[in-house]
């Protein structure tokens, strides 16, 4: 087959959709190697070098077209390039597809992370909110199949989008392989040096923003005096503010934020941690949480939604918005070794339903269905 992808996030997004948009293609070129891999993109400029560039091909604008048409190529134009280039079938990695997929004759696969704007749109900008439905809702509409990321996502499409659900595949996220490699205790003291790390510490990661609810954290390990350390890694928006004053109030000591990592030493992190938390309020599926499971951290997370499908029958679950729920589970844990050794051992049996191998299988099991 001829598989076309938009790459645009593969190469300029260094999180979230990025890391998917990545991790999907690195699956299928490793897994899948007699197929041809197509990546459109609007720019090679300054973008994330792939290390499988030589296995699949690059497309991107005529260099002589202004750059502030680049988005309108990759809109508007790239329908009549797939049809040109005689797809198999082009999958959108980002929640959207090409204007006119649906009149180029090319069978599409679009891939819906979540709908979290739709759910709490107080949290996004009322134009965002606009566009947002427009370009899921229309690519869900026109695509051949709909790929979610989790049963809950699957749920959410049919709910608001009307899809039918024959039309729509849950195929769920892996993550990098780099989790599930055990960290060599030398490399393990230069990681924890290079950013002042304790021995023993609390982690949790993801962008430090209201739906992600890292105060509850505070107030759980202020309210029970746990005074294990806590590292929080991921990019401050607005609502970390609250997360400062709240530890300025409370002089609370021992919490450490990184917001400027080297990804390379995110495995070393997550490995060196006791426990992880994660209260998120909603999420389309918690790659963090499948994150820890393959670095051998024992997981609480929120009960509800799409996280027990992430974290598993052995991970904590708890009420996002009680405190003293958090609390109780952590305290619990960290006087409880056996338990903790118990919850890795779980998880990593948990998380080989989400191997590489596993994920890309499913992937072109879609793909097979629907291409020409």
């Amino acid at each position: 087959m001829i598989i076309g992808f938009d790459a645009k996030r593969a190469f300029f997004n260094r999180s979230g959709l990025g890391n998917y948009s990545r991790t999907t293609l690195w699956q299928l070129v490793t897994y899948f190697p007699a197929h041809q891999y197509i990546l459109y993109t609007p720019s090679l400029k300054n973008r994330i070098q792939l290390p499988y560039e030589d296995k699949v091909t690059l497309v991107a604008p005529d260099p002589a077209l202004p750059s502030f048409l680049s988005s309108w190529w990759r809109s508007f134009y790239l329908a009549r390039r797939i049809r040109h280039d005689k797809l198999s079938l082009f999958h959108g990695l980002s929640n959207e597809l090409p204007s006119g997929i649906h009149a180029s004759g090319i069978p599409s696969v679009v891939t819906i992370h979540d709908l979290i704007f739709l759910q709490y749109p107080e949290l996004y900008k009322t134009t965002d909110v606009l566009i947002y439905q427009a370009k899921f809702s229309s690519a869900c509409r026109n695509s051949t199949a709909v790929i979610a990321v989790s049963r809950q996502t699957a749920n959410d499409i049919v709910r608001y989008f009307s899809i039918p659900p024959e039309k729509i595949h849950v195929v769920y996220q892996s993550c990098d392989p780099r989790f599930a490699v055990k960290v060599s205790d030398d490399l393990q003291r230069l990681i924890r040096d290079k950013y002042r790390l304790p021995s023993e510490y609390i982690l949790c990661v993801g962008t430090i923003e209201e739906r992600k609810n890292q105060l509850r954290i505070l107030e759980a390990l202020h309210s029970a005096n746990i005074q294990t350390p806590l590292v929080l890694v991921g990019k401050e928006k607005p609502y970390a503010l609250k997360l400062r004053k709240y530890i300025a109030a409370n002089k609370m000591r021992h919490i450490i934020f990184l917001n400027e990592l080297d990804n390379e030493d995110l495995p070393a992190i997550y490995q060196g941690a006791v426990l992880f938390v994660y209260p998120s309020l909603i999420e389309g599926f918690g790659i963090p949480i499948l994150e820890a499971l393959f670095s051998g951290v024992p997981v609480i997370t929120s009960e509800g939604g799409c996280f027990a499908e992430a974290g598993g029958p052995d991970s904590l679950y708890v009420n996002p918005r009680r405190p003293d729920q958090l609390a109780g589970a952590i305290d619990s844990l960290l006087k409880d070794p056996a338990r903790r050794r118990k919850m890795i051992d779980a998880g990593k049996v948990h998380a080989r339903n989400f191997s590489p191998e596993t994920v890309a299988s499913r992937l072109m099991d879609v793909y097979n269905k629907i291409a020409l």
